[in-house]
C-alpha cells in the first residue's frame, strides 16, 4: 500500500528514506522543497510528492489514498497539527518522531476523532520515546503496584537541526514533571541526581521530555520525572538560564536562536553516529517502598529512530489496528524496543 515519509529531505527523514529503500520498501517521499525531495527520490528509485503544510487542501490531496504518513518534518509544535487534520480527513494513520510534550498532549486530545475516523495517531515513534516508553512499561510489568517512575537517558553524537530547534523552543517553557497524574511546570534544570547507567554513573538533570506525558498514558503511574545525563558545568549553565526564561520565549529571540541553529548545526556524521551509543535507566517505586530498576543500551538515537519508526510503520501496513491514540508500548508491546537491532535491556532487582 502507498505510504509517505514527509520531511524526507531533512536529516532524520533522509536516514529513514535510505533505510526504507535498503529494506525494499517503497514509501512516497514528500516535503515542501521540490528540488531536494525529487532528487532524493530519484536517487533511491522512489516516487515523490511536493506539498506545503501551510496549504490544507494541498496537504489533504498529498496524503489521500495512502495507508499512513510517517511525519519527520519538525518543529512538530508547528507542523504536526496540519498533518493530523489531513490524516483525520483522509483516513490515514499518523506517525511522527516528536519528543515534545505539547505535541503528545494535542494528539491525545484528538483520540476520539481518531477512533471515529478509524486511524491510528501515534506520535513519538523514535528516540524519544520508543525505548523509554517500553522501558517504563516493562518496569510496571515487573512491579504493577508502582506509583513513582524515574527515567533517564544519555545520548551521544550531537543533535540534528530539527532536534536543536526543538530544544530552543523548550527553553522558553521551562521544566515539567508529573505529580498526582497532572503535568506540573517546574524551573529549568529543577532537580539533579546521579544515574547508575549500565556503563557508568553519570550526573543528570530533569528535562521536560515527552515521557513525562506518554509514560503516564502507557502505565498510569501518577508521579514521573525524566532526567538527561549532563556534566556539572552544563547543569550549572542550564540553571543560570532560568533567569532568562521570559526573554527566551519571545518570538524574535526564538527566531534569532533558530537562525543560529540553521547556520551552525548539520547533525552528526555517519562516522559519529556509528561510534555513539544511547544509554537508558529507569526505576519504579511502590507505596510500600519496593523498587525495581532497569537499564537499556541501544544504538545512537538517530539510527534507533529509523529502526523503531520503520518497524511501527510496517506493523501498521501489515495489520488491521483499531483507530485511536497510542503510545509505542501500547501499540507494539513493552518488549518492542528490546527487539530492535543492537538494543539490550536488563531488569534489575
Amino acid at each position: 500500500m502507498d505510504w509517505i515519509i514527509y520531511g524526507a529531505n531533512g536529516y532524520t527523514g533522509k536516514l529513514m528514506a535510505r533505510e526504507a529503500a535498503r529494506r525494499g520498501l517503497h514509501p512516497i517521499l514528500a516535503g515542501r522543497n521540490e528540488g531536494a525531495v525529487s532528487a532524493l527520490a530519484a536517487d533511491l528509485g522512489l516516487e515523490s510528492r511536493v506539498f506545503d503544510l501551510d496549504d490544507p487542501q494541498a496537504t489533504l490531496r498529498g496524503v489521500e489514498g495512502c495507508k499512513l504518513v510517517l511525519h519527520c518534518a519538525g518543529p512538530f509544535s508547528i507542523t504536526s497539527q496540519p498533518m493530523i487534520e489531513a490524516c483525520l480527513a483522509a483516513g490515514v494513520h499518523y506517525l511522527d518522531i516528536t519528543g515534545e510534550i505539547p505535541v503528545f498532549q494535542n494528539a491525545h486530545l484528538q483520540a476520539d476523532q481518531a477512533r471515529r475516523a478509524d486511524i491510528v495517531l501515534i506520535p513519538g515513534v523514535g528516540f524519544d520515546v520508543v525505548p523509554s516508553d517500553c522501558l517504563a512499561a516493562s518496569l510496571v510489568e515487573a512491579l504493577p503496584a508502582a506509583i513513582k517512575l524515574v527515567l533517564a537517558f544519555e545520548a551521544g553524537g550531537g543533535p540534528s537541526p530539527g532536534t536543536a530547534k526543538t530544544t530552543v523552543e523548550g527553553l522558553g517553557r521551562g521544566g515539567c514533571v508529573r505529580r498526582d497524574g497532572e503535568l506540573l511546570e517546574v524551573p529549568l534544570a529543577w532537580k539533579t541526581r546521579t544515574i547508575p547507567f549500565a556503563h557508568a554513573d553519570r550526573s543528570a538533570v530533569t528535562i521536560p521530555w515527552g515521557d513525562v506525558y506518554t509514560a503516564f498514558i502507557s502505565t498510569g503511574i501518577p508521579d514521573i520525572e525524566v532526567y538527561m545525563a549532563a556534566s556539572p558545568g552544563t547543569i550549572a549553565k542550564m540553571q543560570r538560564m532560568r533567569w532568562f526564561k521570559p526573554l527566551l520565549g519571545l518570538g524574535f529571540v526564538q527566531s534569532f536562536l533558530k537562525k543560529q541553529v540553521e547556520n551552525r548545526v548539520r547533525g552528526p556524521s555517519d562516522t559519529k553516529r556509528e561510534k555513539a551509543r544511547s544509554e537508558l535507566w529507569g526505576e519504579v517505586t511502590s507505596a510500600d517502598g519496593r523498587t525495581i530498576s532497569a537499564t537499556m543500551t541501544a544504538p545512537n538515537g538517530y539510527d534507533l529512530t529509523v529502526t523503531a519508526g520503520l518497524g511501527i510503520a510496517q506493523h501498521l501496513l501489515e495489520n488491521d489496528v483499531e483507530g485511536g491514540y497510542y503510545t509505542p508500548s501500547l501499540l507494539m508491546g513493552a518488549a518492542y524496543a528490546a527487539s530492535l537491532p543492537g538494543v539490550e535491556m536488563k531488569i534489575l532487582s
